[in-house]
């Protein structure tokens, strides 16, 4: 049996923007990713510019895509029952600003991953919310509207500048976050021919639209991350299955996972046996490729995890080969 490769994707961010890290990548890593959730313009072309002075590895755009955000200036706590203004630019306020229009009384906001949740409670010129769960209220953090769907484009303003920026660099990779659609898709894949395009499934829209969206795209990643807002985290497993059953006809199509891979090591020196297993089962299904997000943008340990992840993808393919040596 031969075993095609298994890439590594790393998202690159404060911790791995340095000599380095770079110069370790370039035998190590096989795509290198910036988020342009978590970086403006002007830093994006900096960005790249840093990473090939020291590294060949190539660099993967990856969209905002079809996403909420906040903006605030200062992270806070807040309470059960505590009312907000979300219509402050300076203290907090909601990104694309046209999503403001499209809220409605009662309205929930689910917003990060610290399960804080905000009900709508008034609207005219304010947009006024009240805390029905408690959390932490943090810059740039993704809001899921809990209750009902909102129409939002399948990329941003500042999106389409970062593609321009891409192509006047000649970048060759770029991911579309929170690809809803086959229509996403299309248009995506019109306004990047001849590009290596990667399609996000992180939200219901794409699971449930899945069968066809595999028609028209050939390397798509399991965000686990938010795919968990739109589905139950106990059943994720079975989504990620479902989805690589999916393709099992497409044997040329790719599917990577992200999310969480190896989350204790953004502090921990060594992972968990949790992990272990989910990144062995993931590689089990039929993931072609696997992906490092904070542990590599702002973990303590980027070049570790990184070394750990590449470890167990060679116990995987010995796997394949050998029977355990402990039996």
């Amino acid at each position: 049996m031969i075993l095609k490769k298994i890439k590594v994707i790393c998202t690159v961010g404060p911790s791995s923007l340095n000599k380095q890290f770079l110069n370790f990548a370039n035998k190590n890593i096989d795509l290198l990713r910036l988020n342009m959730s978590h970086l403006n313009l002007v830093d994006l072309e900096k960005s790249i510019n840093f990473i090939r002075k020291y590294s060949d590895v190539p660099i993967c755009i990856d969209t905002e895509g079809a996403q909420i955000r906040t903006k605030i200036n200062k992270k806070k706590i807040l309470k059960l029952g505590e009312k907000v203004s979300i219509t402050n630019e300076k203290k907090f306020s909601l990104y694309p600003k046209n999503v403001r229009k499209q809220l409605r009384l009662n309205d929930i906001l689910n917003i990060g991953f610290d399960n804080l949740k905000i009900k709508i409670i008034k609207k005219n010129k304010n947009i006024i919310g009240k805390v029905i769960s408690s959390g932490k209220l943090e810059n740039n953090k993704g809001v899921h509207l809990e209750n009902r769907k909102i129409n939002l484009e399948y990329l941003t303003k500042k999106d389409f500048s970062a593609i321009e920026i891409g192509k006047k660099l000649n970048i060759k990779h770029y991911a579309l976050s929170f690809t809803n659609s086959v229509n996403d898709i299309k248009k995506f894949n019109k306004l990047l021919k001849n590009k290596y395009k990667i399609f996000k499934i992180e939200t219901l829209n794409a699971c449930q639209n899945f069968k066809d969206i595999l028609k028209y795209g050939n390397h798509f990643l399991i965000d686990r991350g938010d795919l968990s807002k739109y589905v139950k985290i106990e059943n994720i497993p079975i989504v990620q299955r479902d989805l690589f059953k999916f393709k099992e006809k497409y044997i040329k199509k790719e599917i990577f996972v992200a999310t969480n891979l190896l989350e204790s090591m953004l502090k921990n020196n060594f992972p968990t046996r949790g992990e272990a297993n989910d990144i062995f089962n993931s590689l089990e299904m039929g993931s072609k490729g696997l992906v490092l997000a904070a542990e590599t943008a702002i973990g303590r340990n980027p070049i570790s995890s990184v070394k750990f992840l590449k470890n167990m993808i060679k116990v995987f393919k010995n796997s394949k080969y050998k029977k355990s040596k402990y039996f």
